[in-house]
């Protein structure tokens, strides 16, 4: 059973973690999102903060990196959800983010109903 819901917009699907929980515990744990994409299918993912384990936040441990790298590899557009309940990271996570709100294909938002809008835009 997955731990992922599909949410839709129109005529748009998304996958979405589940709030509050763990859901990833390493970089590669992405393949699990892909799968999900691809079994729906989709190219747009909703997370929370709380899905992401805690390197991810942490530029050095590459988390981040590869995770984005795997989703850009396959055209994949994620929303993460972030309350304030977590993801603090460093100067250079926030330089991460600058760069990937250019790019438009990774982005925080502080209400699910700003990142559900974001995604299926």
């Amino acid at each position: 059973m997955s731990a992922f819901t599909v949410g839709t917009v129109g005529e748009n699907p998304f996958i979405e973690g589940p709030p509050g929980e763990t859901l990833l515990h390493t970089g590669n744990d992405v393949i699990m999102v892909l799968e999900e994409c691809f079994a729906v299918p989709t190219h747009a993912v909703l997370l929370y903060a709380e899905n992401l384990p805690s390197a991810f936040f942490d530029v050095s441990s590459k988390q981040a990196g590869e995770f984005l790298q795997k989703l850009r590899n396959y055209d994949i557009q994620v929303a993460v959800v972030d309350t304030g309940a977590g993801a603090t990271g460093s100067q250079r996570y926030s330089e991460l983010m600058a760069a990937e709100r250019r790019d438009g294909a990774f982005r925080m938002f502080e209400t699910r109903e700003d990142a559900v809008a974001w995604l299926t835009a």
